[in-house]
């Protein structure tokens, strides 16, 4: 199985420019899935709750589905990305995972970041694991990665990947998430963007360096942290599904969660 992420500069409010700029980069490789950052279409830095909604979508039928779904058609992929949901008046900082025959499911950002809190809603579906014939896929996005009952959430669940659109800008998530992948035995695709916004009285540079990391916490490919590229690697989902550190010791078994509280 082939996958990969990219990695790139939106700019902010201009869905059309971004999305020619993916489907530029996307189609210079080929792979059975991709990942992009988190809000990849409108860029991140909103400055009110109100420009935020008037850039928000549904997960189907929206602007954005419709142009990966094409994307997915076209080149028999899938693809996680980043986006602003809208859905019964609430919004959410979400990533869609869409395939050929459609929309194959949602997630929304458990963990809210800063000043998120302000404009989204924290998601409410939990960490939903979905089938795409060649892997077993669930999804995290940017500050997730720092709660390991995130990662360890969609293990339990069943995931062989786990697919994670970001914005960074700490710098310790591209090391943290060797860890992930390690103590659950699960690769993970970390999609970063690159760039500034000083759209509001703070300025956030994001830190590039979008990796695909193994489940031996071995770091297969990254790219560098000013670039826009994408990056595409082989990978072999099965593995994710042999949790043994030693003959007699199962990440997943081992553990004793009536002795954690």
């Amino acid at each position: 199985m082939q996958v990969g992420f990219v990695q790139f500069e939106p700019i902010f409010g201009e869905k059309k420019l971004n999305f020619e700029r993916i489907k530029e980069l996307i189609l210079t490789r080929q792979a059975d899935l991709w990942v992009l950052p988190e809000l990849f279409a409108t860029g991140y830095q909103f400055k009110s709750q109100e420009e935020m909604r008037g850039l928000a979508e549904p997960a189907s039928g929206g602007a954005t589905f419709q142009f990966l779904q094409q994307l997915c058609i076209d080149s028999a992929f899938h693809i996680v990305a980043g986006f602003t949901e809208c859905d019964e008046g609430a919004c959410y900082n979400s990533s869609m995972l869409i395939g050929p025959d459609g929309l194959v499911g949602v997630y929304r950002k458990v963990h809210l970041f800063a000043d998120e809190r302000q404009l989204f809603s924290p998601g409410n579906l939990g960490f939903p694991v979905f089938d795409i014939g060649s892997a077993k896929v669930g999804m995290m996005i940017c500050f997730d990665w720092l709660f390991p009952e995130a990662a360890r959430s969609l293990a339990l669940g069943g995931a062989d990947i786990i697919a994670h659109p970001v914005n960074l800008v700490l710098p310790f998530c591209q090391d943290a998430m060797k860890t992930r992948c390690l103590e659950n035995g699960l690769f993970a695709i970390t999609a970063n963007r690159i760039g500034t916004e000083h759209r509001t009285e703070s300025s956030l540079t994001f830190t590039g360096r979008s990796q695909i990391v193994d489940p031996s916490g071995k770091r297969l490919i990254r790219i560098g942290e000013k670039i826009s590229g994408v990056q595409v690697v082989s990978i072999d989902p099965m593995r994710a599904r042999d949790k043994m550190v030693t003959e007699h010791n199962d990440r997943l078994a081992d553990r004793r969660p009536e002795q954690y509280r």
